[in-house]
């Protein structure tokens, strides 16, 4: 299979690792040719704390998705997420040496590797340069320049920074694993990719992807994106909360959340009561299902209003005003019972869970199309992306259109020049026919 026919997404979670190998069908929809997954052992709060175990993991979970699909993993789009990732704005311009030339692709680039070239905070490097709108002479709100015309191209810019540290130790895991590392992706990029519709990016939308270690936040607005926040509060916090309230272990209390967790407590009588095995030798442990819901609800309750404050920051004005799509749910934690309902009545703006199935194949199967793999899904869809973008390169459709709209002035030109020769040319020999008319008629 030719390597521009399939991508691989690498979701490297606290709680997970996920390799996904995906293709686009004959109807432009992403069809997964396979799945790996395995257990994350060396991640905390979406950042490497040990290279080996992860390196492990990694390459249990591209030995699956290799087994599955029958293909041999070379390179992958890998996510990035953790409590070291910060976002900022930043305006940049350049000016152009002839505004008679048409703005292309070059243009932008030269514009975006300025940015790159910030200066950061020690320790921190850049990790996406996403342009927001253009101004081309003063001209503002053109989201496509390319084909305009102008000698100054300024764009204002949503930069996303993390610690090099941190990158760094995601490249070195990677390679261990013998594979190379394509592209770094910030996950709540990847996550909107997946599940948001381009309505919704117009509308006005906040994504919030509910992992194991992280929560994150990527909000839209008029089809651009607008502000990311990871915050270090997630599915495994409320793990430890159930655990250190109920006094049992690790294991029971992820158990525990998934099966009969609820964010909701009202919905719990007082005497729903699940019995949990004793360690050895020891009783059975009696926990009320009310009591569990009252752990999570309060767990849940901070972290949504974190993030609502994260939501609040972006917008001065009231976000329900600005962000008509309201609030998109997605990631495992998302899978949590009520989780909606208390998103709606935190935020105060409607909410859904997103599924990423919008882009995927008809026949995908159920687990596909779980929330759980929404950050894997968006990965495969920016690994296509970007091979689409590489393998039309070399193309250069504009300067192809610049070249046809010339060639075309030039033919009208030279018609224009061919006419007038024939004008001339015409009155020279009616003038010649005169004269010798003339001449005769003498004689």
């Amino acid at each position: 299979m030719d390597l521009q026919e399939y991508a691989v997404g690498l979701d490297i979670g606290t709680t997970k690792i996920v390799a996904m190998i995906g293709r686009k069908n004959e109807y432009g929809k992403l069809e997964i040719l396979g799945v790996g997954r395995s257990k994350s052992l060396g991640v905390h709060r979406g950042v490497v704390n040990n290279i080996t175990q992860t390196i492990q993991s990694i390459q249990q979970a591209v030995d699956q998705a290799e087994a599955v699909s029958g293909i041999k993993i070379k390179e992958v789009t890998v996510g990035i997420a953790g409590q070291h990732i910060r976002s900022l704005q930043h305006s940049d311009y350049i000016t152009r040496g002839n505004s008679e030339e048409v703005i292309d692709q070059a243009d932008i680039d030269t514009l975006c590797g300025q940015v790159h070239k910030l200066v950061m905070l020690p320790g921190e490097e850049i990790i996406h340069v996403l342009p927001q709108e253009y101004k081309i002479d003063g001209q503002s709100e053109i989201k496509e320049p390319v084909g305009m015309y102008g000698g100054r191209l300024e764009a204002n810019f949503h930069v996303v920074v993390g610690q090099v540290a941190s990158i760094k130790n995601i490249y070195r895991c990677v390679k261990s694993a013998d594979l190379d590392l394509k592209k770094i992706t910030l996950e709540p990029l990847a996550s909107a990719d997946a599940v948001l519709s381009q309505e919704e990016k117009e509308a006005g939308v906040a994504l919030i992807d509910i992992g194991g270690g992280t929560t994150d936040l990527a909000i839209f607005k008029d089809g651009i994106i607008r502000h990311t926040a990871v915050i270090p509060q997630g599915g495994n916090i409320i793990t430890e909360d159930i655990k250190a309230g109920c006094s049992i272990i690790e294991k029971q209390a992820e158990l525990l959340k998934t099966k009969f967790g609820s964010a909701w407590p009202g919905e719990n009588k007082e005497n729903e009561i699940v019995s949990i095995p004793g360690l050895r030798g020891r009783e059975p442990k009696e926990i009320t299902l009310k009591n569990l819901s009252k752990i999570i609800h309060a767990r849940v309750i901070e972290i949504l209003e974190t993030v609502f404050v994260e939501i609040k920051n972006y917008g001065h004005e009231d976000p329900k005003k600005q962000l008509i799509a309201g609030v998109v749910l997605t990631g495992g934690g998302s899978q949590l019972k009520h989780i909606k309902q208390l998103a709606e009545y935190v935020t105060g703006m409607p909410s859904r869970i997103g599924y990423p199935n919008e882009h995927l194949a008809g026949d995908s199967d159920a687990e596909s199309t779980s929330p759980v793999f929404a950050t894997a899904v968006g990965l495969v869809m920016k690994g296509l992306e970007d091979s689409y973008l590489d393998a039309k390169l070399e193309e250069q459709p504009v300067d192809e259109v610049i070249e046809e709209i010339t060639n075309e002035i030039e033919g009208m030109e030279q018609q224009e020049k061919a006419a007038e020769e024939e004008k001339k040319r015409g009155f020279f020999e009616n003038w010649t026919t005169k004269l010798k008319d003339f001449l005769d008629q003498a004689e």
